[in-house]
């Protein structure tokens, strides 16, 4: 936990929080801090500061909190994605969050297998809790929007031209000619599919709404690996394109 991430209802009083969940026996098992420490904190969708303890026993842990800092930059990407398999979906989510993704889509495909829809995970307390871990290990306080979509085609005919709007259109599909830089212009919206891709009438059927393919390279990653290098390509590219040699870390630039 490198944020104590606050929530509205920790707050007892202006400037004055209270926590006595999973938060505080964090702070007991590992950070172990006395009384007048200051720890990294932050409210959630809010902005980031620093909470004092003022109190820690075995109920309850209170802090002053001051809290003046903007959080992080969002990534200019949101982001569609073929369900993968619950053990992946988790992975995914949290390196979406990290690497600072604000709006995913969720969405079938013909290779994913319906039975991945029955997965606790996808439960709005369940999404959230996975999304609150990343974002306290990133130091980020606001949360991403995940919108699930359970059937294709109604997805694609009725959906997606409102979801995309004039973002930049993008689809990382094996064997796509187009490197990130040669399709990219932010902010953009980005899709990729299950293990083994989207098949080809799914691929056309986002050609058919402006998706441009792109290539990650020669080899097959995983989901959460793909994911990773489109917004690391589409990271740098950004930077070369404002002139920059080296880019910063994603998403504070």
């Amino acid at each position: 936990m490198n944020l104590l991430l606050l929530h509205p209802e920790d707050f007892i009083a202006p400037g004055q929080a209270r926590i006595h969940d999973r938060r505080l026996r964090h702070l007991h098992d590992i950070l172990r801090p006395q009384v007048g420490a200051s720890l990294r904190a932050g409210l959630l969708n809010g902005n980031l500061g620093t909470a004092t303890l003022t109190r820690l026993d075995t109920e309850a842990a209170e802090f002053s909190v001051r809290l003046a800092e903007a959080p992080p930059t969002p990534a200019p990407v949101a982001l569609i994605l073929a369900l993968p398999r619950p053990k992946v979906l988790r992975r995914t989510l949290r390196a979406a969050t990290l690497l600072g993704v604000k709006e995913i889509h969720l969405l079938q495909s013909w290779r994913v297998d319906k039975s991945y829809w029955q997965t606790p995970l996808l439960t709005p307390r369940h999404l959230r809790e996975e999304c609150l871990l990343a974002l306290e290990l990133a130091r980020d306080t606001r949360l991403p929007k995940i919108f699930v979509h359970r059937l294709f085609r109604p997805f694609i005919e009725d959906e997606l031209e409102t979801i995309a709007g004039n973002r930049c259109r993008l689809i990382a599909h094996p064997g796509a000619h187009h490197s990130v830089g040669e399709a990219h212009n932010p902010p953009a919206i980005l899709a990729l599919g299950p293990e083994g891709g989207f098949i080809p009438y799914e691929v056309e059927r986002f050609l058919q709404h402006g998706f441009v393919p792109i290539s990650l390279g020669e080899r097959i990653l995983s989901v959460e690996v793909a994911l990773a290098a489109a917004l690391g390509a589409l990271r740098e590219h950004q930077h070369r394109a404002r002139g920059f040699s080296a880019p910063p870390d994603f998403p504070n630039d």
